[in-house]
């Protein structure tokens, strides 16, 4: 039996009646195409947010540690997440990420690398952007609006899709992982500032 949709509907009614959570640009979401989403990380609740968001399944990367805990690596497993080595550029994780979009399906990443609660995106790794990269891939930037606190609205934003390999065009080699990185950040900054106007 293939669980995510039964977990996603069930933390759906969880979001929506403890935290009042919205979502904004569910339309962004392009479909029969592999996508990286790019999102702040401000929780561990994140990633179940993050998927519970959009109709097509997310694929995660999980650190490794939890899938070695007998009943949540089965639950993880079955929400699409897969393991990787934490501090260290795990080449396995690299290739199955690469091999998620490159069948067309969805990969989910907090290119931040760890929780930040600033409320600003801090500096974000160069993973995400490298394998949008080298998959040819668009990625979505995703901004959520915390915090997770009881009948507090949380709001989560997927923005609109961008070409990442159009926006290095013409940068040196070299450059190119790190430029796309930083549009990453950028593009989801601009949607936490435009949350921030409107509030």
């Amino acid at each position: 039996m293939h669980l995510y949709p039964f977990f996603r509907s069930l933390f759906r009614g969880i979001f929506a009646s403890v935290y009042r959570w919205r979502v904004i640009g569910r339309e962004n979401i392009p479909d029969g195409e592999g996508i990286v989403l790019c999102a702040n990380h401000i929780s561990n609740w994140d990633p179940v947010l993050l998927g519970c968001g959009i109709e097509r399944q997310v694929h995660f990367m999980a650190k490794q540690e939890l899938f070695k805990v007998p009943v949540l690596s089965w639950l993880i497993r079955n929400f699409g997440a897969f393991p990787v080595k934490r501090g260290a550029g795990d080449r396995q994780a690299i290739r199955k990420s690469l091999e998620v979009v490159n069948q067309g399906k969805v990969l989910g990443i907090f290119p931040e690398g760890r929780r930040n609660r600033a409320g600003d995106v801090g500096k974000v790794l160069p993973g995400a952007a490298m394998i949008a990269l080298k998959a040819g891939v668009r990625v979505v930037p995703v901004a959520i609006i915390g915090p997770y606190r009881l009948f507090r609205p949380i709001t989560i934003i997927y923005g609109k899709p961008i070409d990442i390999v159009a926006e290095v065009a013409g940068k040196e080699s070299g450059e190119r992982t790190q430029y796309a990185a930083e549009v990453i950040r950028r593009e989801i900054q601009a949607l936490m500032d435009i949350h921030k106007k409107r509030a």
